[in-house]
Formats: C-alpha cells, sequence, structure tokens
C-alpha cells in the first residue's frame, strides 16, 4: 500500500447527500467520497439500499455494498413521512450536493422537488438520475441499466455474428452513467463558483453509453451504416482477437497501429503476408481477418500463454492475457499501480478492493473505510444537525427513523 498523503483530498469540505439505490448514483456519490467528500448514505428505515444485498455475502454482510459503501456515513430516512421531509430540508441546507434516482415525479409528490430543495439551499446541486430522463415518453417507465445496454446499440453488436445480441453480465450503463453522474457534478460545482447558484442535473442512463459507442450515429447519418456484430473482430484493423494457448490459456492481440500489425506477423512467421496489398491499411487487413487469424491462431496454439507474452514483448507487439479476477489480484501491473488495496473493516476484517479511480499527485484520494451497517450513522448526523434527544423520538415514533 502508498502512503497516504497528509494533504486534505480535493474535495474535503463537500458534503454530499446520497439518495440514490442500486449502481448508477450511489457510484458517482462513492467517487466523491473517495477524493475526500462527506457522503451522508440516506436509507429508507425499513427497505435498505438493494445493493446491500446483491451478489455474495459473509457472514450475512453484503461484499458489493462494501465497496459501493465506501466512505460513505449511512443514516435511514423515511422521505415520504412529514418528518422525514422536514428532516431532508434541514440537511439540504448543509449540502452541496443531492444525487437521487427515483422515477420522475416522485420527489415532488414529497414536497421534495427542485423548487423545494433550491429554495431551502439555493447553492445546492441536484443530481437526477434516472432510467430514461426527467421527460419524454419512456420519463415515467422503470428502467434498469440492462435496458439501456439494449437500447443503445451496445447489445446490438456484441457477441457472435450468428449469435444473439448479448448484453454484459455486469453493470455496465449504470457504471458509465455513475462516471458520469461524478463528471456532471463537478461541472455544476465549477459553475457555481461563478454564479454562486447551484443547479438541477438531468443525467439519463440511456445516453452515456451512446456516448461511449462513438460515431455510429455519424456513420449511420452520413452514409446509412449500421455496425454489425463482429464477436473479437472490428472492421477497423486485424488481427484482432483472443486467441488459445498451448496450455489451454488464451492471450489478446491488437494492431491497432500499422506497424504493430507488421511485428505481429512477422513475428508469428508470415513475412510474406506484409507485402500483400491489402495489408496496407487496417480496413483492408479486416476484410482479410480469416487469413491473419488462422496465421497469429496457429503459431499462438503451439506456445504456451508465458511463451506468447515473452515473444510479443520482446517483439514489441501488443498482447495481453486474458485475466479473470485471479490473475488480476497478483497482476504485477495492477500492483505496481496501487490498483487494489487492503481496507480494514470492523464487520470482516481486512477486504482487498479496487482502490481510487486514479492518482492525482498532490492531493490525492483514499478510502477511510468500507461500507458501513445500515443507519449506522443516523443518530450521530442528526445530533450535528441540531436535532435533540426529543426530536430523535418523535420521528422515531412517526416511522420516520
Amino acid at each position: 500500500m502508498h502512503p497516504v498523503n497528509a494533504t486534505p483530498a480535493p474535495l474535503t469540505g463537500l458534503r454530499v447527500l446520497d439518495l440514490a439505490t442500486l449502481f448508477a448514483g450511489p457510484l458517482a456519490a462513492t467517487m466523491l467520497g473517495d477524493f475526500g467528500a462527506e457522503v451522508i448514505k440516506v436509507e429508507h428505515p425499513r427497505k435498505p439500499d438493494p445493493s446491500r444485498g446483491h451478489g455474495p455475502s459473509k457472514d450475512g454482510v453484503g461484499l458489493w455494498w462494501k465497496l459501493l459503501g465506501r466512505n460513505k456515513r449511512t443514516m435511514t430516512l423515511d422521505l415520504s413521512t412529514p418528518g422525514g421531509r422536514t428532516t431532508l430540508l434541514r440537511l439540504a441546507t448543509t449540502a452541496d450536493v443531492v444525487i437521487e434516482n427515483f422515477r420522475p415525479g416522485t420527489l415532488e409528490k414529497w414536497g421534495l422537488g427542485w423548487s423545494d430543495l433550491s429554495a431551502a439551499n439555493p447553492r445546492l446541486v441536484l443530481a437526477r438520475v434516472t432510467a430514461f430522463g426527467q421527460y419524454g415518453p419512456y420519463a415515467h417507465r422503470p428502467g434498469f441499466g440492462t435496458l439501456a445496454e439494449a437500447m443503445s446499440g451496445f447489445a446490438s453488436i456484441t457477441g457472435e455474428p450468428d449469435a444473439p445480441p448479448t448484453l454484459p453480465p455486469f453493470g455496465l450503463a449504470d457504471s458509465i452513467a455513475g462516471l458520469t453522474t461524478a463528471y456532471a457534478v463537478m461541472t455544476a460545482l465549477a459553475a457555481r463558483e461563478r454564479t454562486s447558484e447551484g443547479q438541477m442535473i438531468d443525467m439519463a442512463i440511456i445516453e452515456p453509453i451512446l456516448t461511449v459507442l462513438g460515431p455510429q450515429p455519424l456513420w449511420y447519418d452520413q452514409l446509412g451504416h449500421v455496425q454489425p456484430r463482429t464477436g473479437n473482430r472490428t472492421q477497423n484493423n486485424a488481427p484482432r482477437n483472443t486467441y488459445r494457448t498451448a496450455d489451454g490459456r488464451w492471450v489478446a492481440v491488437s494492431t491497432s497501429a500499422q506497424s504493430v500489425a507488421e511485428r505481429v506477423i512477422r513475428l508469428v512467421g508470415r513475412p510474406e503476408l506484409t507485402a500483400e496489398p491489402w495489408f496496407a491499411t487496417g480496413a483492408d487487413r479486416a476484410r482479410h481477418a480469416d487469413v491473419l487469424d488462422e496465421a497469429v491462431g496457429a503459431w499462438i496454439a503451439r506456445h504456451t500463454r508465458e511463451e506468447v507474452i515473452a515473444a510479443f514483448e520482446k517483439a514489441e507487439a501488443a498482447v495481453a492475457p486474458v485475466q479473470d479476477v485471479r490473475d488480476v489480484m497478483r497482476d504485477p501491473q495492477y500492483e505496481a499501480l496501487g490498483t487494489l488495496t487492503t481496507v480494514d473493516d470492523p464487520e470482516l476484517g481486512p477486504l482487498r478492493m479496487q482502490n481510487v479511480l486514479f492518482r492525482l499527485s498532490s492531493t490525492p484520494g483514499a478510502i477511510r473505510w468500507a461500507g458501513r451497517p445500515h443507519g449506522a450513522d443516523t443518530e450521530a448526523v442528526l445530533a450535528e444537525l441540531g436535532l435533540t434527544e426529543a426530536d430523535l423520538a418523535a420521528l422515531r415514533a412517526e416511522g420516520a427513523l
């Protein structure tokens, strides 16, 4: 583990209320917390964030939550009760950012819409994360990242040409939207530096994934081109695929640069292919992917993964092992970067998880703690807000806590 810098993290002093559940909104709050923001996770008293129950658990404690809930104080509040509404508005006066992902109209129904929150705190930034955005024909539909992966065109280009469209086995669209929301929040806060006023962010999960898919709309608009499913291949260059090694493992090869393509083909003993007229451009090579895949695949199949990687590295050709999580946990490059770190957790002991998302040379982020139990900080947060024991008792009697 790298030593923690004594310099305050860059977002120290920023207060974020995380009202969201599952992945996109909460991940944005995690990213802010990793760089010093004080994040207060507000959950329903009787219906915690479902991410606490997603995936494997240990001793009844959800492990995904330990990652998603890190650097967050946890409190409970039923926003649909009068006491919950009043308390949330009081919290909002102390906050810089609120992140929520209720269906459009839900906060308004509780008297906690943008007009209510901004009246309580004109400097507040409200990030609203929904599947389809705040308006439009689909706005009130229930939605998840899976629908965005299908609707955006991602699934239609993923998979083998003769196989069904393929959805990712993890929260891809949610994660992209979460990272984008953190960027949107920082953009709104930068604007607040000039205007002294907060604003509302409308983040639709269906949109950021469309951005990372690249120029597909442009291609269709200008050329009528619709990208087909091509499996591991691409229409931009070849060889580009996964190949099985002699010891039954896999490597991935990419030749996005012409010079790398030439090195790969020489390495596998087929230098004559570099003299073919079609070898001169990536798109032309892609049209001869069968020939190139056979050449590269046959050579790789005769060597172990270790031999393949050593030979490619010596030839300055681009290759990587296809790793599962066991390989990732001991990969020397990830180790050198500190990509995985150990966090001491009072519930489960030492936990290994992904470190903060990037390294800053002067004001680095840090994981101060892993996800905390449901409602662990309720009383502390509300006492700091000035609520008395009698106030807390009244909220409990109402079912607001």
